[in-house]
């Protein structure tokens, strides 16, 4: 098998092309299936329509069935309205289960329903199961292909049973030991296999320790769990322990990008957004909403400063200082906004404790404060050589990123507490109201000290 760089990628597309174009199968199968599997994918989706259907007549379903699972779901519903029905129902027959329901979840129901008609009736039925679960949970991105053994075999009847089935299933190095209702009883691992002798018991190798997970599992805290055992695979059992299924770490994998993608969008207030696939109009469809909820936050802000314009008028300077100061704690807000979700997708918080993270944030962010409040009363007291404005100006910065710390940890864990997802409270959202709390600490700062000034 051959890995392409940049260098040759080119060229050896070309060769592979000119040996199709030429009808010369042979020599196409011999120089397209060298490639590794990511690699065929990509020289594929690089051929124009009359290339991609003369890779059709050369490559098997079989063949092609691992080429379409690397493909993205956008580009795999393009590819898909290329093939006959025929040829697509025996490609999705040698795909894993999971990879087939995460693609008909994108296609209408009767489209579906026909290539499931079309389909062997045992992978149809797998399939079927996986599409029956919720969206974002363990049951709807396990894997139907898995080795369950029993606990009166031996490890020789093991090893056979691997030659047979093994080419089907998804990963072999978890083997998991059901009783004969199909229960999971224990787990063992290529390893012990190998390191035992053929006429050793499973029950004697097998370890009844077992991590799993509910079929209605969260995909997040599937993807945490597997994280945190490194496993390579984890069982998916009913709730009468029956084994019907298993999460790999592939598929934790892409759920940690689906939900980093989404988390992004929530924090940024562009969720939904984020797709490079959506036209302008779509996107901007999409962000608007919140972009015009912000604005009429905003307006609290206008009335704010609405508010001290007494203030404002003796002292015009300080207008000059209102965007550091709301821009400082807006940013320290989003630190600890980032902090706060990133502590609740991984479990630290349940580890460290909801006070002493709120604690840690609000003297991060104090501290932070002091070192900027310091900076910049220096700063002004030199260029302005007014040390009584630079003090107002450095206590309103040490007050207010303080402050903007406790909003920006506290609002995602409040909105966890009610079940959602606390990355709803995007940067955008902490952002504008930490300017409206910086403003009223500025402000009143500056008030106190007016008689002064």
């Amino acid at each position: 098998m051959v890995k392409l760089n940049e260098q040759t990628r080119e060229e050896y597309m070309n060769q592979v092309m000119a040996a199709a174009m030429k009808g010369n199968i042979d020599e196409f199968r011999f120089l397209f299936l060298e490639l590794h599997p990511a690699d065929q994918t990509d020289v594929f989706l690089h051929l124009e329509e009359n290339e991609r259907k003369q890779v059709y007549e050369f490559l098997s379903p079989e063949e092609f069935a691992e080429i379409f699972e690397g493909m993205e779901i956008e580009e795999q519903l393009e590819i898909v309205s290329e093939l006959n029905g025929h040829y697509a129902a025996e490609m999705f027959n040698n795909m894993y289960a999971d990879d087939v329901a995460d693609f008909f979840n994108e296609l209408p129901a009767d489209q579906s329903a026909e290539i499931l008609q079309a389909m062997n009736k045992e992978e149809a039925e797998d399939v079927k199961e996986l599409l029956t679960y919720e969206e974002g949970t363990a049951g709807s991105i396990m894997t139907k292909e898995f080795i369950s053994i029993k606990m009166s075999d031996t490890v020789g009847d093991v090893i056979q049973q691997l030659r047979r089935e093994g080419p089907g299933a998804e990963t072999i190095y978890y083997l998991y030991v059901v009783n004969d209702i199909g229960g999971l009883v224990g787990v063992t691992s290529i390893r012990d296999l190998i390191t035992s002798s053929d006429d050793e018991v499973i029950e004697n190798i097998m370890s009844t320790q077992i991590v799993s997970v509910h079929v209605t599992t969260d995909q997040e805290e599937v993807a945490l769990l597997i994280q945190k055992y490194d496993f390579f695979a984890a069982p998916v059992v009913t709730e009468h322990n029956i084994l019907v299924g298993i999460v790999t770490v592939d598929d934790v994998l892409d759920v940690l990008e689906e939900e980093a993608d989404e988390d992004i969008g929530e924090i940024t207030a562009s969720r939904g957004s984020t797709d490079m696939t959506l036209t302008s109009a779509q996107a901007a469809l999409r962000r608007a909403p919140w972009i015009i909820l912000l604005m009429f936050f905003g307006l609290f802000t206008a009335e704010v400063i609405g508010r001290f314009e007494e203030t404002l008028q003796t002292v015009v300077l300080l207008a000059a200082f209102i965007p550091m100061i709301m821009g400082s704690a807006g940013n320290t807000g989003t630190q600890s906004l980032a902090v706060s979700v990133r502590a609740l997708a991984t479990g630290s918080l349940e580890k460290r404790g909801l006070w002493k993270t709120i604690v840690r944030e609000f003297s991060t962010g104090l501290l932070i404060g002091l070192m900027s409040g310091a900076v910049i009363t220096l700063l002004l007291t030199i260029f302005y050589g007014d040390s009584l404005l630079g003090l107002i100006v450095g206590l309103s910065i040490v007050f207010s990123l303080g402050t903007a710390s406790v909003v920006g940890s506290t609002v995602p864990l409040a909105i966890n507490k009610l079940k959602l997802d606390p990355a709803i409270a995007s940067g955008p959202f902490i952002t504008t109201l930490n300017d409206i709390v910086s403003l009223l600490i500025y402000f009143t700062v500056a008030t106190t000290f007016l008689q002064y000034l």
